[in-house]
């Protein structure tokens, strides 16, 4: 940690993948565990790179795309999150997301947050995976604030590129805590996972590693709530605040978007608002402001104010 007084006493460390279905399963205690921390610790996204460039062809898509899509309905029966009606494919790659999202952090937090959920939502709610960087810069485009001109000469520059790699190898590099399964009856219990080329060990997604002034914590795989705070209790007692679920319609406009997992952690009140817009998937809606309907692919697919 740093030696300055004023630099804050806990790192958190998040090894994601924008594609990565158990990542946006974790999105509601991401997103609880990020405002119970705001601005009192610095909260840093390591891309993993889950599909690599040189992974090997499927020899049949379609069949693994019925696999695949199967599989993401699996993952929502734990975590409610929701998921596309139709997977058009498996993500050919996750450099494409991984160099926006990255590339975006360099205009501040909210945009970079807003960026990797679109990022996210290009799955698990249009079915149409950011797996090329057209479709990654066309996902983020109309995020309030974000300059796109400067975005697509970023993700496109080497030192973006250099930053995703140096992820991607730390991703490969899992503490000793979560090389054998930890305990607990979590249907993803978060051991660290062989990489597809058989060279070695990367965490599996997501992972927490929680870094304080007396050493580190890690909680992998998908979590409750409580044992993300009790990790960051025992590195900085007290560190925390309670978080005090938001009105409905204030709640909404903060976040932009909404699963119905997010909505009862993070808001409170009659559900929903007025003017919130709905787009229906497989596994429940997602929730917009209007702000954000008027941009969001989502509104080209089927959205209904709610009256």
């Amino acid at each position: 940690m740093s030696g300055d007084p004023a630099a804050p006493r806990l790192e958190v460390v998040e090894y994601t993948d924008p594609l990565c279905p158990w990542a946006w399963g974790s999105e509601p205690t991401f997103r609880r565990l990020r405002q119970a921390l705001e601005g009192r610790a610095r909260w840093r996204r390591v891309y993993c790179v889950l599909f690599d460039d040189d992974d090997d062809p499927a020899p049949d898509p379609a069949a693994e795309t019925a696999w695949y899509a199967r599989y993401i309905e699996e993952i929502g029966v734990h975590t409610r999150a929701p998921y596309a009606a139709r997977l058009s494919r498996v993500a050919a790659s996750s450099w494409p997301a991984s160099l926006v999202a990255k590339a975006a952090e360099a205009q501040g937090e909210e945009v970079a947050a807003r960026a990797l959920r679109r990022l996210r939502e290009t799955v698990f709610v249009l079915g149409e995976p950011a797996d090329t960087l057209d479709l990654a810069l066309s996902a983020v485009r109309d995020i309030p604030g974000l300059d796109l001109v400067r975005l697509y000469g970023d993700a496109l520059s080497g030192t973006v590129r250099e930053k995703v790699l140096a992820d991607r190898a730390e991703a490969r590099r899992p503490v000793a805590e979560v090389l054998a399964p930890p305990s607990g009856d979590s249907p993803h219990p978060g051991a660290a996972k062989e990489t597809d080329d058989g060279t070695g060990l990367r965490y599996a997604l997501p992972t927490v590693l929680l870094r304080g002034e007396v050493g580190h914590r890690a909680v992998p795989g998908w979590r409750p709530y409580h044992e993300y705070l009790a990790a960051v209790e025992e590195l900085s007692p007290g560190l925390t605040e309670p978080v005090r679920p938001l009105p409905a319609g204030e709640a909404l406009r903060r976040h932009r978007t909404l699963t119905e997992p997010e909505r009862t952690a993070l808001a409170c009140g009659p559900w929903p608002p007025p003017d919130a817009v709905r787009a229906d998937t497989a596994n429940g809606p997602l929730w917009l402001c209007p702000g954000e309907a008027e941009v969001h692919p989502a509104t080209r697919a089927a959205t209904t104010p709610v009256r």
